[in-house]
C-alpha cells in the first residue's frame, strides 16, 4: 500500500549544490614519529619495565589512523622490554559480549595478525569498591591482571553530559573498561552530575589498578588526527580537562541556521556513541544544552547504518523517517543491549520506515508544517563526523554567499 497520494508522489525535490564548509585544520604530520616521541619522555618510559604484562585499552569509536596509532605505540612498548596485549574496553558495545567486541575491533583492522599482540576481549569484571551513592565500580579482570594499563582514546565532547570531563581516558576506564556490568552501574546515574561521576569514579580506578598512563587523541573538524600525547595518570585527569577545551575549539558545525529537511547519509557507533554527535544536530532525548551552535531543523531523514556499527542503529529515534535499508540491517539485539545499559532506550524506537531516499524525502515535504514548499532549505550530510562537505538547496544558496566560511562547489 502506497504511503502517499498520487500527487505527493509526483512532487518535485529541489536538486541540491555541493557545499564546502572551511574550519581550522591542523593536522599531525607524522604520527609514528609523534608517538615515539612521547614514549621517548622520562615520566612515561621510566614507568615501563623489562617483562611488565602491559594491557593497551581499544575502544569501538571510528578514531581516524586508530590501527596505526595502537600498532605504534605496541611498538614502543616492545621495545622497552614490555610484553603487551590488547584488551577490549567498549562497555556495552558489540552487545556486552565477548563476540561482539572482537567482531567490533576486527572491523577497525585490530586483530592479532596485525597488531602482533594478543586480544583479549573477555567481559569479566571485579569489583574494585564503591564510590558516593553506594555506586560500585567494576573494572574489567583481563586488564586488572597486568602490571601496567595503558588505555588509548580520542578526546571529545560528549553526546549525553555537559563537564570539564566528557569523552575521553576516564570515561574509557569508568565505562569502557567497566564492561556491560560496569557500564550499566555507572549509568544509573542521572545525566545531570554524571560528569562529577566519571571523575570520582576514574580517580577510584587510577588508585586501584595499575594504569600507567594513557594515550589521549584529538582531532581537528575534519576528523584528522591533530594531537597525540602520553598523560601519565597522576596527572590525567586535570589533563584532561584541558585537552577538552581544545577538542571542542576543533569540533565542526553545520553552519546551516535553519533548515526544513535534514538528510543523514548514516549513523552509527563508530561515528559517534549515540549514534550521530547531538551537538552538531542540537537533537537528543537526554542532552538538555549543547556547547556548539546548532541549527533548527524541522524533520529529520536517515538512509543507512555504518557497516563499522554491525547493526547496532541507536540514534535512529530522533529521527522523523528511515529508509527500508536501514530497519532490515539492524541488529535489534545489539541495540537494544546498549540502549539497556544507558538507559535510553527512545534511542532505537523505530520511526516511520519509507521505501527508499526518494519517498522518504517526499514524505518529509508532505509532514513539513508551516514551510514554503517553493522554496525548500533541505541540507544532506554524509554524518555528524565528516562535514567538510555538504549538500544544500537552492533556497540556501543565499545563506552560503553570506557566510566567508562556505565556499559553493558544483550542482549535484
Amino acid at each position: 500500500m502506497p504511503l502517499l497520494l498520487p500527487e505527493d508522489y509526483n512532487t518535485l525535490i529541489p536538486p541540491l549544490y555541493k557545499v564546502r564548509q572551511v574550519f581550522g585544520r591542523e593536522i599531525l604530520p607524522d604520527i609514528p614519529a609523534a608517538i615515539q616521541k612521547e614514549f621517548q619522555r622520562k615520566v612515561i618510559s621510566g614507568i615501563i619495565k623489562p617483562g611488565m604484562r602491559a594491557a593497551v585499552a581499544v575502544g569501538s569509536r571510528g578514531i581516524r589512523n586508530l590501527p596505526l596509532i595502537v600498532k605504534t605505540i605496541l611498538e614502543e612498548l616492545k621495545k622497552l622490554g614490555a610484553e603487551p596485549y590488547i584488551v577490549s574496553a567498549m562497555g556495552s558495545h558489540g552487545g556486552g559480549t565477548e563476540e561482539g567486541q572482537r567482531e567490533v575491533l576486527y572491523g577497525y583492522g585490530i586483530t592479532e595478525e596485525a597488531m602482533g599482540v594478543p586480544i583479549v576481549t573477555t567481559t569479566e569484571v571485579v569489583c574494585l569498591g564503591e564510590i558516593s551513592g553506594g555506586r560500585k565500580v567494576y573494572f574489567d579482570k583481563s586488564a586488572m591482571e597486568a602490571d601496567v594499563i595503558i588505555p588509548v582514546n580520542r578526546v571529545k565532547l560528549h553526546t549525553d553530559f555537559v563537564s570539564d570531563i566528557q569523552s575521553g581516558l576516564c570515561k574509557m576506564l569508568v565505562i569502557g573498561l567497566g564492561n556491560h556490568r560496569g557500564c550499566t552501574a555507572v549509568h544509573e546515574a542521572d545525566f545531570s552530575v554524571f560528569g562529577e561521576v566519571i571523575k570520582e569514579a576514574a580517580a577510584w580506578i587510577l588508585n586501584k589498578a595499575p594504569v600507567a598512563f594513557g594515550v589521549a587523541v584529538l582531532e581537528n573538524a575534519y576528523d584528522e588526527t591533530s594531537h597525540i600525547e602520553a598523560v601519565p595518570a597522576e596527572i590525567l585527569i586535570e589533563r584532561e580537562k584541558e585537552l577538552v577545551k581544545t577538542a571542542r575549539s576543533n569540533m565542526p558545525v553545520l553552519m546551516i541556521p535553519e533548515i526544513d529537511i535534514l538528510i543523514v547519509e548514516e549513523i552509527g557507533k563508530d561515528i559517534s556513541g549515540a549514534g550521530f554527535d547531538p551537538n552538531i544536530l542540537g537533537k537528543s532525548y537526554i542532552l538538555k544544552e549543547f556547547v556548539l551552535p546548532v541549527p533548527k531543523i524541522d524533520k529529520m531523514v536517515l538512509l543507512d547504518v555504518s557497516l563499522a556499527s554491525h547493526g547496532n542503529g541507536i540514534g535512529l529515534g530522533i529521527f522523523d523517517i528511515i529508509t527500508k535499508k536501514v530497519f532490515e540491517q539492524l541488529d535489534r539485539e545489539a541495540m537494544y543491549a546498549n540502549a539497556i545499559a544507558v538507559k535510553c532506550v527512545e534511542d532505537c524506537k523505530i520511526p516511520l520506515i519509507a521505501e527508499n531516499e526518494e519517498e522518504a524525502v517526499k514524505i518529509a515535504i508532505k509532514i513539513l508544517r508551516n514551510a514554503d514548499k517553493d522554496n525548500l532549505r533541505i541540507v544532506k550530510i554524509k554524518n555528524t563526523m565528516e562535514l567538510g562537505e555538504i549538500m544544500v538547496s537552492h533556497a540556501l544558496l543565499k545563506e552560503v554567499e553570506k557566510n566567508p566560511h562556505l565556499v559553493l562547489e558544483n550542482k549535484m
